[in-house]
């Protein structure tokens, strides 16, 4: 037994390849770098696709709607109202960046910087839809009192006791 255990460790490994067996896998030296960059699949980030954006809105959605951060702080919409807000705010995003980038980002680099501004623009856009909502929904702050009302408080206010001297 002992004199088939090397062999049994040995099984299901390949031999060393021979220097003719190297040489012939070693695969071909790149042409040139835009050749081999012309074979690799193009990763484009912008604009993101329908699915990235309608994902986004869903987002937005459970934001507006459910417990949140901001939810807590400005209120909770209503689902559908959410819905449509949140649908609002994804296009003025998505419309904002659009316009600050170029017809097509040359390099994934500009790509990325121009998914970083939708980005933001979203969230800069629902936090001032839900300050406003909310500031929609409190009650007026009490007005000051203009000069007639002023003088027909003090006429009903008792005059003030003279100072002794």
């Amino acid at each position: 037994m002992a004199e088939d255990a090397p062999t049994a460790g040995a099984e299901g490994t390949h031999p060393a390849p021979t220097e003719a067996t190297a040489d012939s896998a070693a695969p071909p030296p790149p042409a040139d770098k835009a050749s081999a960059e012309a074979l690799l699949p193009s990763l484009s980030i912008w604009p993101p696709s329908q699915r990235t954006r309608d994902a986004v809105v869903r987002r937005v959605v459970q934001t507006l709607a459910a417990p949140s951060v901001l939810s807590r702080r400005y209120g909770a919409l209503p689902e559908p109202e959410a819905e449509r807000a949140a649908a609002a705010v994804e296009a003025e995003a998505f419309a904002a960046a659009s316009d600050s980038a170029t017809a097509s980002p040359a390099s994934l680099e500009d790509g990325i910087e121009v998914l970083q501004a939708y980005s933001k623009e979203v969230s800069r856009r629902l936090l001032d839809l839900a300050k406003a909502r909310a500031a929609a929904a409190a009650p007026a702050p009490p007005a000051e009192l203009s000069a007639e009302e002023s003088e027909a408080s003090s006429a009903t206010a008792p005059a003030p006791a003279p100072a002794e001297e």
